[in-house]
């Protein structure tokens, strides 16, 4: 029996980049990731001698190779192990390396960011229950609005981390058996406050008996929470917001949320899952955001196995739809 067929299975299934090298500095192999890594087949890469490909360079961006910090010279030569250290390995390597610089950069500033946030959040609403002492109207306006802003800041926050987490392969489902109706019922009430404020009536049209779906409830709120707030943004008053549910096969069902608002332009209509994507619209200004919102809830159903898009008409309003599991 060959021992080492793991090692084998390992190095061919790993998204990381595998080269193996010889004591002559050559590459002899490499794995399928290597490959769509660099853009080269095999037969470009094997024989060549690692500093064409590799370029090791120190976050100082000092060259290493033919010196005795190369990593593979400590290894082969000096029969050392690769230091705990950050290197830049070539051009792609090093967009990599920038890429997830930047991420563990804003996930630090977001941890650090969500607890007094969350402190100042709760201090607010304790001020506003009355338990340091009963308010006039107008402290309680102004200590509202203070409340608002925190609670938007706490969601950019967590919105933040929910991103820098799935990039790492951190994203966690624990999928129940949820019904729908409960679920929309819990989103409209939260939301409520909001809609009132901006004029605007939601709508829930929910067959009966209700879908039961086989979903991550806070992870399921958290699409629905999204595309209504986008909703009450978006759409002027005296408009209408509907939550809609209806069959779309044996495994999924289909549930829309659909406004009478401003409509999405016909530029940002490509990038309207992008992340962090903000329209040139003037409306969009006005309205705010920070372009997270709808790739969160695209990232969620497709991790539920489902689809989302959207179709809008200018003055007409917008109805974004997604498949998302039934419970059998």
């Amino acid at each position: 029996m060959n021992n080492h067929w793991y090692l084998e299975a390992l190095f061919t299934n790993t998204p990381s980049v595998v080269l193996a090298v010889d004591e002559h500095f050559q590459i002899f192999d490499l794995n399928p990731a290597a490959v769509a890594i660099l853009g080269l087949s095999p037969e470009q890469v094997i024989g060549q001698h690692c500093s064409h490909l590799m370029k090791c360079r120190n976050m100082n961006r000092t060259l290493l190779c033919g010196t005795s910090n190369c990593p593979v010279t400590r290894v082969i030569q000096q029969k050392q192990p690769i230091a705990q250290e950050e290197l830049i390995l070539g051009q792609v390597t090093g967009v990599k390396m920038a890429n997830r610089v930047r991420a563990n950069f804003v996930s630090m500033v977001s941890h650090e960011l969500r607890t007094p946030l969350n402190s100042v959040h709760g201090f607010v609403d304790l001020l506003l229950q009355g338990y340091m002492g009963a308010l006039n109207e107008e402290q309680h306006k102004y200590l509202g609005y203070v409340q608002e802003g925190v609670q938007q800041l706490v969601s950019t926050v967590e919105d933040i981390l929910f991103m820098t987490r799935s990039d790492s392969g951190q994203f966690e489902m624990k999928r129940e058996k949820v019904d729908f109706e409960v679920l929309s019922n819990q989103v409209v009430n939260s939301l409520q406050p909001q809609a009132l404020k901006a004029q605007v009536k939601i709508n829930e049209d929910i067959p009966v008996p209700a879908p039961i779906l086989c979903v991550d409830p806070q992870r399921m709120k958290q699409v629905l929470n999204n595309l209504v707030t986008n909703a009450i943004k978006f759409t002027p008053p005296d408009g209408t917001i509907t939550i809609r549910a209806y069959p779309y096969n044996e495994r999924f069902v289909m549930i829309s949320v659909s406004d009478t608002g401003y409509g999405i332009p016909v530029e940002d209509r490509p990038h309207i899952f992008e992340r962090f994507y903000q329209s040139n619209h003037a409306l969009q200004s006005k309205m705010g955001g920070y372009g997270l919102g709808l790739s969160i809830a695209k990232l969620i159903i497709e991790q539920h196995g489902g689809e989302i898009n959207f179709h809008s008409a200018i003055n007409e309003g917008t109805t974004f739809y997604f498949t998302t599991p039934l419970f059998t």
